[in-house]
């Protein structure tokens, strides 16, 4: 992996090609046309909606394709689970973005990210108090948004 500095300027498709490169494994048309797709996204995805893109451009990939590509690019660091929801995991791609939370609403559904720059300050004291090297973290509010609030 490449320090810290180097690999804020080290395209996405790069650091995952090195790192399926250390696993030993192969990085296939495949994996790439996936982890491409995933950098089109700005907003949280499932796995049905990344197959449903795919299919809609042309790609012939299987959702066994993806469902294997999504723990090798949690692992190395790129995306992220977001939440469960429908019986779906939900993931977002978190390479190149600041660190932030989120809060969900659990009537509509509705998720809304949030920065704190506090959230920075805890992750400085968990570290120094336990040692922990941090590769990242979750931070997920949920309640009822002041619409749905009106409805209830």
């Amino acid at each position: 992996m490449s320090s810290p500095e180097n690999r804020e300027k080290t395209p996405e498709i790069e650091i995952f090609r090195e790192y399926v490169r250390r696993k030993g494994l192969r990085f296939t048309p495949e994996r790439e046309t996936i982890v491409r797709e995933i950098f089109k996204i700005h907003d949280h995805f499932d796995v049905d909606e990344l197959y449903l893109r795919l299919r809609n451009k042309g790609k012939k990939l299987s959702k066994a394709s993806i469902y294997r590509t999504i723990p090798l690019l949690i692992d190395c660091g790129l995306i992220q689970e977001v939440y469960h929801e429908d019986g779906h995991m939900h993931y977002e791609h978190i390479y190149g973005h600041s660190p932030h939370g989120h809060i969900r609403c659990l009537a509509c559904r509705r998720v809304e990210e949030f920065t704190d720059d506090r959230v920075n300050a805890i992750e400085q004291e968990v570290i120094k108090k336990f040692g922990y090297k941090i590769t990242g973290f979750k931070l997920e509010f949920f309640g009822y948004c002041p619409q749905c609030q009106k409805k209830l």
